[in-house]
């Protein structure tokens, strides 16, 4: 009798299962109350999955230091296993998966994955849950192609974390599991105690392309990094990082990335960029240290398994050891192609020593949990490094041929907003009508740790009261001069004022949008530009995108050099600075420091609209503030409401 192989593979995946849930409860004391689940998927829902069977497994928790008599706030140690099975007929290449952790998770680790855009264990997973990418087995195989083995045609996932209350009897499970790779859908889960599955099939609707390429067809997302490698030899390889930076808005100021190792790897050498830290102790006293008996590692570039890498300066572009790279050395400015085509992109050269048992050409792994940060900048969430096929470059003599890269892998990051209070600049709308300015939001940028001459103690402010409303001429000061101002401004105006006073916005900087008049023709509004930072912005760009196809009226601007931006984002005018005056000064002290405020860098320009071609656009109804401003390519935090007209307002309203 023949037994069909999606029974077989059932019934092995349960057998896998139940002995995963047996080897946790020896690890694990139940005698707190919680059970260790029994998975009970029926093996027809299996043999029925014509796609990608995703399972979850509680296996168990106990409760952990420090004790508290309060349930939310008691910790548990927890244990699962997530697990999933390529049923079809299509291979999975890198596979992600969600799980919709919902109890202030926090993982430890998670062996057989990587968390996508996470940072070192601990990872903070229970507010939004998380995506696992399948490190190192990152392609789900099928059955047809593999005689049904599952070492190739499954991923198994062990999870141990700490999560926080429900009671002693309760079983903490996620809020859903589902497969995140495009073209899948997954209904909802089903679940049964402990245990969670589901089913992911291929979107009916979206029709199959013929693959074109050996491995993963290239992304393109909003900044993306290339992972060469040039030259593969025994025990060590020469690749090269290629940034790019594809957003129209996105930029990055003096950029430091850095990366997870895996495999115990270290930086001998890098030309095109520098790593912070040099310290040849971890290489010494590591696994390095104990292959490598003989190595002078004095000289070694960074044996940290979390280098941090930053650009070269300008100066060292053409230097002979480390300089000599096509987009290198820019200090870490990479700008929109927008802007300037050749800034856009950023080129680097490592030398990667290996560890056994690595030992030979093919075995190469890229670093994992890739981020970036600048200065001023988006937030970047990163996917997993996904082989590609091979780049292919000009040929170096100048003849008509390529050459390509022994192997590559492709990063692909996107641009996520901010969250509430973690901008890292504000607007402040104000408009002829109205008589008071609206602020930026309190705790626009946070409120906690910074500059204390800049910030207020958290105990003697507000963080969720609104903002004073403000006279035009305290745009000017700082903060903590302007409390007399405000407080003084309320009183003539016979506003109530709060016992604790709003706390700070906190930002490096902040932007003024001033609806300056409107008229049957048209109408216009003035930009304002704060620095309160002490360091300089160099070849700085803000953008500005409107309601209602407010832009397509767009007009000229007078002391900016800006333009109305095509495509997608047409809705968008981008401005950046006239020729010499690109600079926006840092916040420098008055002309009398011991009584005077400082004062802010700053730059404005008049910005004219006409009513032609967007004739739906009603400025006293509010329709001449923007829906979104960026600075830097980063989003900054908007007033929750704008300004009210005032009787003077009312009289001159249409002039």
């Amino acid at each position: 009798m023949k037994i069909p192989w999606a029974f077989l593979a059932a019934a092995v995946l349960l057998l896998l299962l139940l002995f995963a849930s047996e080897c946790g409860a020896q690890d694990y004391s139940f005698d707190s109350g919680a059970t260790p689940a029994t998975p009970s998927a029926p093996a027809k829902v299996i043999e029925s999955c014509n796609g990608i069977f995703l399972t979850y497994v509680f296996q168990g928790r106990e409760k952990i230091y420090p004790y508290v008599k309060n349930v939310s706030a008691q910790a548990w140690s927890f244990q699962a296993t997530a697990t999933l099975l390529n049923t079809g007929s299509d291979v999975l290449k890198s596979w992600q998966m969600f799980v919709g952790f919902q109890h202030r998770e926090l993982l430890v680790s998670a062996d057989g994955a990587v968390v996508v855009g996470g940072d070192e264990f601990p990872i903070r997973v229970g507010n939004n849950g998380t995506v696992l990418a399948g490190y190192p087995q990152a392609d789900l195989e099928t059955a047809i192609d593999t005689a049904g083995d599952m070492t190739q045609i499954q991923a198994q996932i062990t999870l141990k974390g700490t999560q926080f209350g429900m009671g002693a009897k309760a079983t903490p499970m996620p809020r859903t599991i589902k497969l995140v790779n495009d073209g899948y859908k997954c209904p909802s889960p089903t679940r049964k105690a402990g245990y969670m599955y589901v089913c992911c099939k291929k979107d009916p609707k979206l029709k199959k392309k013929a693959q074109k390429t050996k491995f993963f067809p290239r992304q393109y997302g909003d900044l993306d990094f290339t992972y060469d490698v040039l030259k593969a030899y025994g025990n060590h390889y020469q690749a090269q990082v290629t940034i790019e930076n594809n957003h129209p808005l996105g930029r990055l100021d003096q950029w430091n990335l850095t990366w997870e190792w895996m495999r115990n790897e270290f930086i001998n050498d890098i030309r095109g960029a520098y790593t912070h830290n040099r310290d040849p102790s971890d290489c010494i006293y590591g696994a390095q240290g104990q292959y490598y008996k003989d190595f002078d590692f004095s000289t070694v570039e960074s044996c940290k398994k979390n280098p941090v890498i930053s650009d070269l300066p300008p100066e060292m572009e053409n230097d002979d050891k480390v300089g000599k790279l096509p987009f290198c050395c820019k200090d870490g400015l990479l700008l929109p192609r927008t802007m300037n085509e050749t800034m856009s992109r950023s080129i680097f050269q490592i030398d990667v020593f290996k560890l056994p048992p690595d030992m030979n050409r093919s075995a190469l792994t890229p670093p994992y949990n890739w981020r970036i940060k600048g200065r001023l900048n988006p937030t970047y969430k990163c996917g997993p490094p996904v082989r590609v096929d091979p780049t292919e470059f000009p040929d170096p003599s100048g003849l008509d041929a390529t050459t390509s890269a022994v192997a590559s892998w492709q990063v692909t990051c996107n641009v996520t907003r901010p969250k509430p209070k973690q901008a890292k600049c504000c607007v402040s709308y104000s408009a002829y009508y109205a008589d008071a300015v609206v602020p930026c939001n309190t705790c626009a940028c946070g409120c906690d740790g910074g500059d204390a001459d800049r910030r207020r103690s958290s105990s003697s402010c507000d963080r969720d009261a609104s903002p004073l409303l403000l006279p035009s001429e305290s745009l000017l000061v700082p903060f903590e001069n302007r409390t007399a101002k405000a407080l003084a401004f309320a009183r003539i105006k016979h506003r109530p004022v709060p016992r604790r006073l709003p706390c700070p916005d906190n930002c490096g900087v902040s932007i003024n949008w001033h609806v300056d008049s409107d008229y049957k023709s048209g109408w216009t509004a003035r930009i304002t530009l704060f620095n309160w930072q002490e360091d300089p912005f160099v070849d700085w760009f803000s953008a500005v995108q409107l309601k209602k196809r407010a832009a397509v009226g767009f007009e000229k601007a007078y002391s900016f050099n800006a333009t109305k931006l095509e495509g997608p984002a047409n809705d968008t005018i981008f401005m950046q600075g006239l020729v010499g005056l690109n600079y926006l000064v840092g916040e420098v002290n008055g002309t009398h420091p011991d009584r005077d405020p400082k004062i802010p860098g700053k730059q404005q320009t008049v910005i004219s609209f006409k009513k032609k071609r967007a004739p739906q656009v009603d400025i006293l109804k509010g329709d001449g503030f923007p829906a979104r401003v960026f600075f830097n390519g980063e989003e900054c935090a908007l007033p929750t409401h704008l300004p009210k007209r005032s009787a003077a307002g009312r009289n001159s309203a249409g002039v």
